[in-house]
């Protein structure tokens, strides 16, 4: 067993790639002396990030009237720290490509992720939540953990797939047990060795133990019920062969009405196809 979920990433030379401009534009954001016009220029630095935030901002999924054409423009309407969101999920998108497909296929994955997004948006809607974008954001990186142990140990995450297979189980479970921790404490530990918020950390940590999120409990609860919600439609998958179990619980912390459930499953599945297109085309 590893000690540690960070021992997966520390040293990792594919999560190191993305991290120097997103580090300028963490220090940016959080240095109230920064400009616009400083933030965006960090940004511009990587022509491909840079194209494919002007490709989202300008999608349906935002739905601003008018063209945005410059970097400076998204930062003012849509806000630092969302966009700064935003191109971290972009940027892992781009960078799990050699990912063995005996595990998962990476459309599968990011499907799972961008309708878990998605649900997360609504159902932050429904709840009357600020900043619902950073939903969105978490939902498609929930289960990111995984990739890592894909990628890192999979040796081992073959011994969790023939657990399951021959026990089924919840994944996380076997990963708990197999590995010593799982996809989600590896996720948490990424957010955190990249200094994002406190929120965004902790909602990936206890997306499956919601209850055990101590400062942005509702939060985790959102993801939670989203991620069961892409799996119950079966919006593509990270791996699992079964639904993760429901937190009742989580549900009732929200104060939910079970009427929404229709409206969210509708507005996944009206939205989910051009979303996927928005994060896929273009340049690679």
């Amino acid at each position: 067993m590893l000690n540690n979920p960070r021992e997966l990433i520390d040293g990792s030379e594919r999560l190191s790639s993305i991290s120097v401009v997103h580090d300028r534009l963490h220090e940016a954001i959080f240095n109230r002396q920064t400009t616009v016009a400083q933030i965006s220029a960090i940004i511009m630095q990587d022509a491909g990030l840079t194209a494919r935030l002007l490709r989202i901002v300008n999608s349906a999924y935002f739905g601003f009237p008018r063209k945005i054409d410059t970097i400076s423009r998204a930062v003012m309407i849509i806000g630092t720290q969302q966009l700064h969101d935003l191109s971290i999920a972009t940027s892992i998108v781009k960078l799990f490509r050699n990912i063995p497909e005996r595990f998962v296929s990476m459309e599968s994955f990011w499907k799972h992720g961008i309708a878990c997004g998605l649900a997360a948006r609504v159902i932050a809607c429904l709840n009357r939540e600020s900043n619902v974008e950073r939903f969105f954001v978490a939902g498609i990186l929930h289960d990111v953990g995984r990739l890592i142990m894909y990628d890192k140990i999979p040796d081992v995450m073959d011994e969790v797939f023939d657990s399951i297979t021959e026990h089924p189980a919840p994944m996380f479970k076997a990963e708990q047990e197999i590995v010593g921790f799982d996809h989600a404490a590896v996720g948490g530990a990424l957010i955190e060795a990249w200094r994002l918020p406190g929120s965004l950390e902790e909602v990936i940590r206890y997306h499956h133990t919601p209850m055990l999120a101590s400062r942005y409990r509702d939060e985790a609860c959102v993801i939670h019920i989203a991620d069961v919600v892409a799996h119950t439609i079966q919006c593509g998958s990270s791996g699992e062969i079964c639904v993760p179990p429901f937190d009742e619980e989580a549900w009732l912390a929200l104060g939910l009405n079970p009427g929404f459930l229709p409206q969210i499953f509708d507005l996944v599945d009206r939205n989910l196809d051009s979303v996927l297109k928005m994060f896929h085309a273009g340049e690679s």
